[in-house]
């Protein structure tokens, strides 16, 4: 069930406050070009990773807080049948991609034959296992990710999927630790094809051997170094822990995860600022009416028009007003339209990655406990030729390993770029509706009709240009990118998915939109003053008022030029923003549409 979207989030500390003004957001309008570690919040916290009801709270709260993990005793079992199973299948000479054979066009390649855990099997999965690790320091190409809540997103989400594939119980425990110890390896940030982010882990697993660089509590050394201050051995990997490891599209899922959480905070400040706006205008309410939207129905934009009209409850809109015009402009009528369908993508977006994240994306499928009656097709030929019977080093169990296509990020792929998409036709609205502002044809007088020359002295003014300029540079994001099939590795892959662009595309298509959404806010604000100054006894509603007062701590209505921060107004109101989520202001309201329940991974009919 989705949770109340509106409610108020866990209120940081202070500090965190003071620090989180001196590090923007690393999607910032400024490509940030410094590291920027996190601050330990949630330190205290323990989030138990189970493998199937991951939130994305709890990875902000690993990522960007600090949290630490553990694994529950069952997702511990599950690993630890899926890599017995793994033994076992190679014992009785099954065959399987990317352990006892190659992978990609080395599939049909034997790596070694028999039991796994023989003296000379042993010694020789171990020596290619520890080259392979090692070998993941020159994977991936620049620039580097710079930011750690990132790259610990990515470690989060792989502990999380990871208790569903082979790895050792060693290879389980170092991912683990290195989170809990802030152990955070540097990561570049291209060479994966947006479908199994093979490089951007083998960068992680390098720094598990020691090999390369890392960030130890936010500081840069050697990896070896790192692992040491850290009370960490290096690890020492076994049978197909590099396939358990990188085997995953961890990178996509964790860009996906900020792009939700931060995207929840621009909804809500588009929201809470079109409020402001409707004061601002003098607006006539009726389309966001109960009658009005039950006569096309859609749950998110009843919702959200819903929503709106519980913020400006109190307001002096729905006093008679005999200036106040029939119909606002459409940029205006059509905002909670735009504003709800861009929460609906977001939810389809939000529903598929939690399932992403709760589930398997591996190369093989290690499908331990299934027996060829478990599923109509597993009892045929086909199928038995990779069915594990079960013997000592899968303590019985019997299982299936099936090579697979779950690695290909659909329908994700499609829905950050549908939400990306959403953001755009939102943006158009935002933008053309702080032009209209400048038209009396829509605001009925000009603030020269209401302020005295004396009054207009020393308030504030902004850039009439901006909000053009802004809403051309997202409407470019919002290009879908091409779908590709360059065919590679001997013509053996022949997909690509680009979900590492598509997701740095959204993150910044998010941040884009907070920029122009401050010019609405500014547009908001300032006529908000005219019509209280037409009338002092107008009311605007209570988050409106709390947010107007707010805002006028950093941009006061009155001051001189000469005392005025030194920066565009705009960008002020950006890190207003930042710092003072909508929810401090409007909370509880109506409660979003329910979304379907998550499927459990590995489920089968019996």
């Amino acid at each position: 069930m989705l949770e109340r979207i509106a409610q108020p989030r866990i209120l940081l500390c202070a500090l965190t406050m003071t620090l989180a003004l001196a590090t923007p957001p690393a999607h910032a309008f400024e490509a940030a070009t410094t590291y920027q570690p996190i601050f330990e919040t949630a330190a205290a916290k323990t989030v138990t990773l189970t493998g199937h009801d991951l939130t994305i709270d709890q990875v902000i709260d690993i990522a960007r807080n600090g949290a630490k993990v553990e694994l529950s005793p069952e997702a511990l079992q599950r690993s630890a049948d899926a890599y017995g199973l793994l033994l076992e299948g190679a014992a009785e000479g099954i065959t399987i991609y990317w352990f006892n054979r190659g992978a990609g066009d080395q599939r049909e390649t034997v790596i070694f034959s028999g039991d796994p855990t023989t003296p000379e099997n042993s010694k020789l999965l171990k020596e290619q296992q520890l080259a392979r690790f090692k070998g993941g320091v020159n994977r991936g190409y620049g620039p580097e990710l710079q930011e750690e809540a990132l790259v610990r997103a990515i470690m989060a989400i792989r502990a999380n999927t990871m208790s569903y594939e082979a790895a050792s119980p060693q290879l389980t425990h170092m991912l683990v630790d290195m989170l809990n110890k802030r152990v955070t390896p540097v990561v570049q940030s291209r060479g994966t094809l947006g479908e199994g982010d093979l490089a951007t882990l083998g960068n992680i697993g390098a720094t598990m051997v020691g090999e390369g660089e890392a960030y130890f509590n936010g500081t840069r050394m050697p990896a070896s170094q790192a692992l040491s201050q850290a009370g960490l051995k290096p690890l020492e990997p076994f049978a197909a822990d590099q396939a358990a490891l990188i085997s995953t599209n961890a990178y996509a899922q964790a860009q996906a995860v900020l792009l939700l959480e931060d995207a929840r905070k621009l909804l809500e400040w588009t929201d809470l600022s079109y409020a402001m706006g409707l004061n601002g205008m003098n607006s006539s309410v009726t389309p966001i009416s109960v009658p009005v939207q039950s006569m096309r129905p859609y749950p998110w934009l009843t919702w959200d028009a819903a929503r709106i009209m519980d913020m400006i409850k109190g307001s002096y809109l729905f006093d008679e007003d005999p200036a106040r015009i029939i119909q606002d402009p459409e940029s205006m009528r059509a905002s909670s339209q735009r504003q709800g369908s861009a929460w609906h993508a977001w939810a389809d977006l939000r529903q598929s990655v939690l399932l992403s994240i709760n589930s398997s994306d591996h190369n093989p499928a290690i499908l331990p406990g299934l027996t060829p009656q478990s599923s109509p097709e597993l009892s045929t030929p086909q199928f038995m030729k990779y069915y594990i019977k079960g013997g000592p080093l899968s303590n019985g169990k019997s299982g299936y390993i099936f090579s697979n296509a779950n690695w290909d990020p659909y329908p994700m792929a499609n829905q950050v770029e549908a939400f990306t998409i959403s953001l755009t036709n939102l943006g158009v609205a935002v933008a053309q509706r702080v032009e209209r502002f400048r038209n009396p044809f829509f605001t009925v007088v000009k603030p020269a009709d209401v302020l005295k020359p004396e009054e207009r002295k020393d308030i504030p003014t902004f850039d009439g240009y901006l909000p053009t300029d802004l809403w051309q540079e997202l409407a470019d994001l919002g290009t879908p990118v091409t779908p590709n099939g360059q065919a590679i590795v001997a013509t053996v892959e022949d997909l690509e998915a680009q979900t590492r662009i598509k997701t740095q595309r959204a993150r910044e298509a998010v941040d884009v939109s907070f920029h122009l959404l401050a010019q609405d806010l500014l547009t908001a604000s300032y006529w908000m003053e005219i019509r209280k100054a037409q009338n002092p006894q107008r009311k605007f509603g209570a988050a409106p008022t709390a947010a107007l007062e707010a805002l006028r701590q950093v941009i006061p209505w009155h001051q001189a030029a000469s005392e005025r921060q030194k920066r565009p107004l705009g960008m002020v109101a950006y890190d207003f923003m930042q710092e003072n989520p909508a929810s401090k202001f409007y909370s509880g309201g109506p409660l979003a549409p329910k979304s379907a329940s998550l499927p459990t991974a590995g489920v089968l009919p019996n």
